[in-house]
């Protein structure tokens, strides 16, 4: 069915609640173990359609803040899911306790279960109003930045729209945008810095209320981090700091005499030619068509996903005025359908919508087949290998795309992938600083990033621009304040996704073949257990980045010869 056809009805809270208490009562009174199966499948049923209801009503506020009918239905959301969390929680504790629990654990995998248990350890009754406070302090960010209008070369535009011009081949127009940019976000600081004291306080007070000193361990809990914990990561990050900032620097410095710069700007971060970065050939339509003929090329199963797609017009990708910034996958369990939002503007950016974002939608389509549905609850540093990794496997395509600048951005994709890393983790140290120091001011807030830019991208100069130069580049980073401690996850898989492009460019069907396996494989595996049984490393592993390195740097001294 068409995305356009999916009938939508808000759902009735007493209807789910009478539901919800229904099937917990039944797990509690459940005689054996395959009774307990049967109630347990009922309860997929009506937690498809409620799931389902919620996520058109998501999509179709995103596509058009303006529009009010969404807008009041993504405000009712903001009140209601936490009460929903709450009856999802009655029914998994009667599941976890439940004394046929082995019998089900068989059915639906021990992995299941570590996820019910973060759930459990994540929501309590007594936090539903901080909760509901706390979605509509992100949906107030989110509208925020959306509704940003900046007059620009003789147009109003939104900070998607601003991107062509942020990586212009012409330095003094790129000098320009950038200053029209931090302006416009010098107008809304204040606004920014108060959301953001409030969601920190507000996250603080759900943690402590369960018992926790800080929101890190409930953030990670809410992350299902079901397999690894804080120590594992900062050793990730200690090695980050150790061994691949030196080497990201080195490569900072040779694109800088490749732009012919006495050193790098922060209006310079996101260029890589000095004719300009190479934007995709044809218009957004055609770089669907070109997107649909390069999956059907890829694999049998990569054709029948990307026709389903078209077919059922599941791509939201064109830029508007009033609609959300940003691009995500997300999934319709009645209808088998992964949908994809994103933003499309003549940058290379619109061809990673086709590989990044639909690499999730790949994932969601095949794993979506498999009617345990807790297998499809997938942890995002897991998700984001199939997005990241994509990414590379469609390399051989790219010519499609990019006509005879292709090799042009092969080069670019890998070195904007290697310059991520850095960011990427500097971000999650910065959530850890600001969820262990929730009483900062926001000018301590904003002193931290500098500090924390300085030791993980020591050549970025921001010329003292009055609202970059302080410390708030931070600000335009959504998952900061939507999705906290989400960001390291792209870090982690990134770095699998470069074990992926250097393992299809020894033997492209093995890699291909270990990919496909990775993704049915979904959630029905802990993190460390799926990447060794499918033939890649545990990136936190001691000495994971040397060899990493080093075949990152055999990569791009390829590339440099473009």
């Amino acid at each position: 069915m068409k995305f356009c056809d999916m009938p939508y009805e808000r759902v009735d809270y007493d209807k789910a609640l009478k539901n919800f208490e229904n099937l917990t009562k039944k797990v509690k009174e459940a005689g054996s173990g395959e009774e307990l199966w049967s109630i347990h499948q009922q309860y997929y049923t009506v937690y498809k359609d409620v799931m389902d209801a919620m996520t058109i009503a998501h999509i179709r506020h995103d596509v058009d803040t303006a529009d009010e009918f969404y807008n009041g239905e993504q405000h009712f959301y903001d009140e209601i899911n936490p009460k929903l969390q709450n009856l999802l929680n009655g029914y998994k504790l009667a599941l976890y306790h439940s004394p046929h629990r082995p019998y089900l654990e068989e059915k639906i995998g021990k992995v299941a279960f570590a996820t019910m248990e973060n759930e459990l350890k994540s929501m309590d009754e007594s936090i539903i109003g901080l909760m509901q406070e706390e979605n509509a302090l992100r949906t107030s960010y989110n509208n925020l930045i959306a509704s940003a209008k900046i007059p620009f070369d003789g147009q109003v535009l939104n900070l998607s729209l601003m991107r062509p011009y942020l990586t212009n081949n012409d330095r003094e127009v790129r000098r320009q945008a950038w200053k029209a940019y931090s302006d416009y976000f010098l107008t809304i600081e204040d606004q920014l810095d108060e959301i953001y004291d409030k969601l920190v306080k507000n996250r603080t007070a759900q943690a402590k209320a369960m018992g926790y000193d800080n929101f890190i361990q409930l953030g990670y809990n809410r992350m299902n981090r079901n397999s690894y914990g804080k120590e594992q990561v900062e050793n990730f990050r200690r090695q980050v700091k150790e061994v691949f900032v030196p080497f990201a620097e080195k490569m900072h410095d040779r694109r800088r005499q490749r732009l012919g710069l006495e050193k790098l700007s922060y209006i310079d971060n996101d260029v890589y030619f000095l004719n300009g970065n190479p934007a995709p050939l044809g218009s957004p339509e055609e770089i669907l068509k070109t997107g649909q003929k390069m999956y059907r090329e890829l694999s049998a199963e990569t054709k029948e996903f990307f026709d389903f797609m078209m077919e059922n017009q599941m791509f939201d990708v064109f830029g508007r005025k009033t609609k959300k910034q940003g691009g995500y996958m997300t999934y319709l369990y009645n209808y088998g359908s992964p949908f994809v939002f994103a933003n499309f503007n003549g940058t290379s950016g619109d061809v990673d919508v086709i590989t990044h974002e639909c690499g999730h939608a790949f994932q969601g389509y095949v794993s979506g087949k498999d009617p345990i549905i807790e297998h499809s609850d997938i942890t995002m540093e897991t998700a984001e290998i199939h997005s990241m990794s994509m990414e590379f496997f469609t390399d051989p395509w790219m010519k499609d795309f990019f006509g005879d600048r292709y090799e042009e951005f092969l080069s670019m994709q890998i070195e904007d992938a290697v310059r991520f890393v850095p960011y990427g983790t500097m971000v999650d140290e910065f959530q850890h600083i600001m969820y262990e120091n929730p009483d900062m001011t926001p000018a301590q807030r904003k002193q931290t990033w500098r500090d924390l830019e300085k030791v993980y991208m020591p050549h970025l100069d921001y010329e003292e621009d009055p609202f970059f130069g302080k410390g708030g580049y931070w600000q335009r980073q959504q998952h900061i304040y939507n999705r906290p401690f989400y960001y390291i996850d792209y870090v982690l898989a990134q770095t699998c996704a470069f074990q992926y492009k250097v393992w299809m460019d020894e033997n492209y069907q093995q890699a291909w073949d270990s990919y496909l396996h990775l993704c049915r494989l979904s959630a029905s595996k802990f993190y460390g257990d799926m990447l060794r049984e499918v033939g890649l490393k545990v990136p936190f592993e001691d000495g994971y980045f040397e060899e990493l390195v080093e075949k990152l740097v055999e990569k791009l001294d390829e590339k440099m010869s473009v």
